[in-house]
């Protein structure tokens, strides 16, 4: 069975985006999960704070959810860009393994968004920093503005091909 962990960095519309995502995942029966990373408080990012905080401590309650086969980032756009909150998660994860691509690295990610402005910014650049991290990010991509809600049909197709997408496990 493919595991796959839904994050989600908003607990509004791109929330709602996430749990209609889940809905496909569980009907074509992958293990899925949702972390949304809003609810984890985490502190700000800094190497100060990381003198405060173990990393391995910090991101250990929600570890079992980042040996994922594969990841699902939604996330909305702020000032043109992923928001805060979704850089801190991964700047914290980051420190949290002795690589600091260990997490992600060579996994298959597909990312979504819902936001008021189009989202396509946001988009461009969650493709590009997490290709850096070493994630194979698949073409497709679910854009929900609030005046054009994302398609149920569309939210399918695009979770079909990312579970065909994920390497060395069967559907």
């Amino acid at each position: 069975m493919k595991k796959v962990c839904v994050i989600t960095a908003s607990t509004g519309k791109n929330l709602e985006l996430a749990n209609a995502i889940m809905e496909h995942l569980k009907k074509h029966n992958a293990d899925a999960s949702l972390l949304n990373i809003v609810n984890l408080h985490l502190p700000l990012y800094s190497t100060h704070t990381e003198s405060l905080h173990k990393a391995e401590d910090l991101v250990s309650p929600f570890k079992h959810q980042l040996e994922a086969d594969a990841f699902i980032i939604v996330a909305p756009e702020y000032n043109g860009g992923p928001p805060p909150v979704f850089s801190n998660f991964l700047s914290w994860v980051s420190r949290s393994t002795k690589n600091w691509r260990d997490t992600f690295n060579k996994k298959t990610c597909m990312i979504a968004t819902a936001s008021g402005g189009g989202g396509t910014n946001v988009l461009m650049i969650l493709r590009m920093q997490l290709s850096f991290i070493g994630m194979t990010v698949i073409g497709r991509q679910i854009i929900s503005t609030f005046s054009k809600p994302a398609p149920d049909e569309e939210v399918e197709k695009v979770v079909l091909e990312l579970l065909e997408a994920i390497p060395g496990k069967q559907k």
